[in-house]
């Protein structure tokens, strides 16, 4: 997968990159697989905002793809390799013996003709298979992962990804994430082998703001262009935060930590990102 550059015809498309598609064998979806997308651009049930910056974007359908992996022993082949407007990664388009159709994320040099399964029990460590995390050889990168048995892949699905299955300990297995975490999960927690394909998905050139309003990204105003009544770093003369440090509209310091300190999940993290260790991790 690579980039191409547009003819610099105009101003919006001289240093604009785009994806050359190289790695797609099917246009068009899959029917039985598509979805009613209801988009609410950030509004509420009250139709108030509740995320800024969103609205405008180009009409999607939803492909309906399978992070739980339930077709259990069954082999698949790959049919096809998609594009998918919702989400950075390419999606494989799987074919059943017994006939059923889904779609899968598709993992780095999974190719069309080859066979994925969904294993109950130990099986080939092969590129797109599915099976629990204590069946998996340690040290294998693997991708879309359970955080609760059976509730379907949450952990490494965007593209590039991957984390590391580092040891299998008791009935949890450790895990090294992609953002440096080195957390415990449960040992029959499924995980599919191998990693997220596009992994340059992020050197992209967006070339104009045109294109991210195609996103549904709407404009970004400085709090320091604002008049005092509308942010907190507002007003003054010339570009000045009056002395103040940066924050949200709301008086909150840029930076502060969201997540709650005594979080029910701690116990689960072995090591965070910034590589301090959680002494107070313990089996559950």
């Amino acid at each position: 997968m690579g980039y191409r550059k547009l003819h610099s015809a105009s101003a919006g498309a001289r240093q604009a990159t785009i994806p050359d598609f190289a790695e797609i064998t099917k246009s068009e979806p899959e029917k039985s697989l598509l979805k009613k997308f209801h988009y609410r651009a950030g509004r509420n049930s009250k139709g108030r905002i509740t995320v800024w910056h969103k609205g405008g974007r180009h009409p999607r359908q939803y492909r309906a793809v399978d992070f739980k992996r339930r077709k259990l022993d069954i082999v698949g082949t790959v049919r096809g390799i998609e594009y998918d407007p919702n989400r950075n990664c390419r999606i494989a388009y799987v074919t059943y013996a017994d006939g059923e159709k889904a779609y899968i994320l598709a993992p780095k040099n999974l190719e069309v003709g080859a066979t994925v399964v969904s294993a109950t029990a130990q099986g080939e460590p092969n590129v797109g298979n599915c099976m629990e995390l204590r069946y998996i050889p340690q040290g294998l990168a693997v991708h879309n992962i359970e955080v609760h048995p059976g509730k379907g892949g949450q952990l490494a699905r965007s593209a590039g990804t991957f984390a590391r299955l580092m040891a299998v300990d008791g009935g949890h297995a450790i895990i090294a994430m992609p953002s440096g975490e080195l957390r415990k999960v449960h040992a029959i927690c499924r995980a599919t082998i191998g990693e997220i394909g596009r992994s340059d998905a992020n050197v992209r050139n967006i070339g104009k703001a045109g294109r991210n309003r195609w996103l549904g990204v709407r404009p970004t105003v400085r709090g320091n262009a604002m008049n005092p009544i509308a942010h907190p770093l507002g007003g003054g003369e010339g570009h000045t935060n009056g002395g103040r440090q940066h924050c949200t509209p709301w008086g909150l310091l840029e930076g502060t930590k969201t997540r709650k300190k005594h979080h029910r999940t701690n116990v689960f993290i072995i090591r965070r990102r910034d590589g301090r260790t959680v002494t107070s991790a313990k089996q559950d």
